[in-house]
């Protein structure tokens, strides 16, 4: 919050009425601040205490609903029931959080980024896909060019490559006949102008970033 508002810590620390050493505590997780602190810094900030602890991906604290997401496909309203709502909601979150994704990769800039990171995404859904049809053994396998038993493995290594083909071009680097991303200056990107720009998604977005952070959290516990 304090580098997206472009403050020093010197000047931050000032304004909250701790030193510049226990703010860098504070920000690092080395100490935890107590309660007095913590609402300071949420009013500072203009955020809610609940964001600054992590219990809401929002700055203002708000939770959502899945009929709080928005949906773009008119046949699907008002046809949720109780066993299809995490279904529901999980597919909204991820088709309006892949809207503000493909806004931004547009001004990448980089025909290299929006082909590899497009056939990323259509390779994971493909693997899913396989799943799901192999979970059933009466399905024909024939209906995949690509043997069962290499397939998993040959997706993992075809969305490695795009993914390192990805960092290149990320990181200014034009590889394998490819280009760089040219547009830095269109994505400065911050939790203020994404709710700005994305007024209806901003809320998937945010979301879908809290429970995939959730889920790589737990790979590596806190002790």
């Amino acid at each position: 919050m304090r580098k997206e508002r472009k403050l020093s810590q010197k000047k931050a620390a000032e304004d909250l009425g701790v030193s510049q050493g226990l703010l860098s505590h504070y920000e690092k997780g080395k100490r935890e601040c107590g309660l007095d602190f913590l609402i300071r810094a949420a009013d500072y900030y203009n955020v809610s205490c609940d964001y600054l602890l992590g219990r809401s991906p929002e700055p203002q604290g708000q939770t959502i609903s899945v009929d709080d997401i928005p949906e773009d496909d008119p046949d699907r309203r008002d046809k949720v029931t109780p066993s299809s709502v995490m279904i529901a909601f999980n597919k909204k979150l991820i088709n309006n959080s892949m809207g503000v994704f493909f806004s931004l990769l547009s001004r990448c800039g980089s025909a290299t980024m929006i082909k590899e990171a497009s056939g990323y995404l259509m390779l994971a859904v493909y693997k899913m896909f396989r799943y799901i049809y192999s979970s059933n053994p009466k399905n024909d396998q024939n209906f995949f060019m690509i043997d069962r038993s290499v397939a998993a493995m040959s997706t993992n290594a075809a969305m490695n490559l795009c993914e390192a083909r990805i960092s290149a071009s990320s990181s200014g680097e034009a590889v394998d006949g490819g280009d760089a991303v040219t547009g830095t200056d269109d994505l400065r990107i911050d939790t203020q102008s994404l709710a700005e720009e994305y007024p209806r998604y901003y809320s998937s977005m945010v979301n879908l970033i809290k429970n995939s952070e959730s889920r790589i959290k737990e790979l590596t516990p806190e002790k």
